[in-house]
C-alpha cells in the first residue's frame, strides 16, 4: 500500500509508449525508468468516459510545463493498452484523446491500481488518484477524489513546485512567494 514519505509503489506495466500503429502497443514502462526525475503518475477510472478524457488532455496540454519542472507525466487506468490506443485516436471532439502526448499504461491485473490504495474492487476499476514521486522513487503527495470531480492542473503544478522547494510551504503558497520561515 502506498504512503506519502515511503517508497513509491514499484511497477512495470504496458504502455501506449512510442506507438503509432497497435502492433507497437505494449512497450513496458517501469517506475525505475523515472529514477532522477519527478513523476506526476495518475489513475484515471476509464478510457472514453465523461470527465477522464477532460483530465488526460488537459495534462497533455500543459505538459511542457512538467517537463520544464524536471518532471514526467505516466496516466494508468485498468483498461488495456488496445483501449488506450483507441482513445488516443480518437479526436477530442468525439470524447477522445488525440494529441496526447506521454504515455497510458494499462493495468489490466489491477495490482498497481491496489498497490496505490486506488482500486475500487467492487467495480475493477480504479479510483482518480494522483501521485507525485520524487527523484529518488519517494511518493511524496496523494491525492483521491471522486470519479465526478477532475484534478487541477494548476493545483498539480502547484504541488510540484512546492515539493522542489523542499521547505516549508504555507497554504496558497504559489512560486515566486516566500516560504515560512522557523525560528
Amino acid at each position: 500500500m502506498s504512503q506519502v514519505g515511503a517508497p513509491a509503489p514499484a511497477f512495470k506495466l504496458p504502455s501506449t509508449k512510442d506507438a503509432t500503429s497497435p502492433k507497437d502497443l505494449g512497450k513496458e514502462i517501469a517506475l525505475s525508468d523515472y529514477k532522477g526525475s519527478w513523476l506526476v503518475f495518475f489513475f484515471y477510472p476509464l478510457d472514453f468516459t465523461f470527465v477522464c478524457p477532460t483530465e488526460i488532455t488537459a495534462l497533455s496540454d500543459r505538459y511542457e510545463e512538467f517537463t520544464a519542472l524536471g518532471a514526467d507525466v505516466v496516466g494508468a487506468s485498468t483498461d488495456s493498452v488496445h483501449s488506450h490506443f483507441a482513445c488516443l485516436n480518437t479526436p477530442r471532439e468525439k470524447n477522445g484523446i488525440a494529441g496526447t502526448v506521454y504515455p497510458l499504461v494499462a493495468d489490466f491485473t489491477k495490482a498497481t491500481a491496489r498497490a496505490y490504495g486506488v482500486l475500487d474492487e467492487q467495480s475493477g476499476v480504479a479510483q482518480r488518484g494522483l501521485f507525485i514521486i520524487d527523484p529518488e522513487g519517494v511518493l511524496r503527495y496523494a491525492v483521491v477524489t471522486a470519479d465526478n470531480v477532475g484534478r487541477s492542473v494548476d493545483e498539480t503544478l502547484r504541488v510540484l513546485q512546492a515539493l522542489q522547494t523542499g521547505g516549508l510551504c504555507a497554504a496558497d503558497w504559489k512560486p515566486g512567494k516566500q516560504l515560512l520561515q522557523v525560528a
